[in-house]
């Protein structure tokens, strides 16, 4: 595993794969969700059900797969009860994504999944460092090729507060936000979208000012992740005007109802292809897709490297 393939890519303007969800894919082949880890506790679980999404994807022409993190983060592990299995399912689940490479003949880049799970909205920043700083930790230590800083949902100051803890870390990072559309005035806004009609939305800044505010302490990739794909493309528009780093997308299909996935509209593999499209014409590096997004979709869009 290396990320010198990826970076070659990314540096000679070509497009990389990522995969798309994890949860919902485990979900499809009869895995138990957790109440309050959502997947997390699948790394331990059923390791075989989560080596074969990530075989999945990689079948699906991937070049990165994302390890089972997002919900396994130090402080909810901490907030659920699970504290003394914090180490042992983040390590499994990189030791699981690591395996899935390992049984393929290509040259895929394996990325650690740190995020703002759990209730970082309640904690002082001061108080969110340790955790961002462990799990970043765990997972550099554990072998990951990169990071990406999941930090959908996430208000600004928090994003800045796991941007400040990446640099600690001698790997690459990739920055994902998410964003919703203010229905009043039809503006795009750095936030979330809560259910599928929109009339339940977190909003926290102008999307584009956001963008300046992260892309000054960030220079890797700023990805738009976890958002409607109706609002990716005027998103990676938007993040292309204001950061000069590399940039990229990855939309979510349907919403949350803790602790699953629900699909609201089945979007063809060939309609998630002219999306894909529309996102690499206005300068996106790197495609994939978030919750609600499996095999067949990325399959359409692997054409596109």
């Amino acid at each position: 595993m290396s990320y010198s393939y990826v970076k070659n890519k990314l540096d000679s303007n070509g497009v990389i794969v990522l995969d798309g969800g994890i949860g919902g894919e485990l979900e499809k082949i009869g895995a138990i969700m957790d109440k309050d880890l959502w997947c997390g506790k699948c790394s331990a679980d059923n390791p075989d059900k989560l080596l074969k999404v990530h075989e999945n994807y990689i079948n699906a022409g991937v070049d990165v797969i994302t390890t089972n993190t997002y919900a396994t983060t130090p402080i909810s592990m901490k907030e659920y009860g699970y504290e003394n299995l914090t180490n042992e399912l983040n390590k499994k689940s990189v030791e699981i994504a690591k395996q899935a490479v390992n049984n393929s003949d290509r040259e895929i880049a394996v990325a650690g999944s740190v995020s703002t799970s759990g209730s970082w909205d309640k904690l002082e920043q001061s108080q969110l460092k340790p955790g961002f700083t462990k799990h970043l930790k765990i997972l550099s230590d554990a072998g990951v090729d990169l990071i990406i800083l999941e930090a959908m949902t996430a208000k600004n100051s928090t994003v800045e507060t796991i941007i400040e803890c990446s640099l600690q870390i001698n790997l690459p990072i990739w920055l994902s936000i998410s964003c919703a559309l203010n229905k009043n005035d039809e503006k795009l806004m750095h936030g979330y979208q809560e259910n599928i009609d929109n009339s339940k939305a977190k909003f926290y800044d102008d999307f584009a000012k956001s963008i300046q505010q992260f892309s000054s302490v960030h220079k890797g990739p700023i990805l738009v992740a976890h958002s409607d794909i109706k609002v990716t493309k005027n998103a990676v528009k938007t993040i292309k005007e204001n950061h000069k780093g590399i940039i990229g997308a990855y939309p979510n299909n349907g919403y949350f109802e803790k602790p699953k996935w629900k699909l609201v509209e089945n979007i063809s593999p060939t309609d998630y292809l002219n999306e894909a499209k529309s996102w690499v014409s206005n300068g996106a590096q790197i495609i994939g897709g978030c919750c609600g997004v499996g095999p067949d979709l990325i399959k359409a869009i692997s054409s596109l490297k």
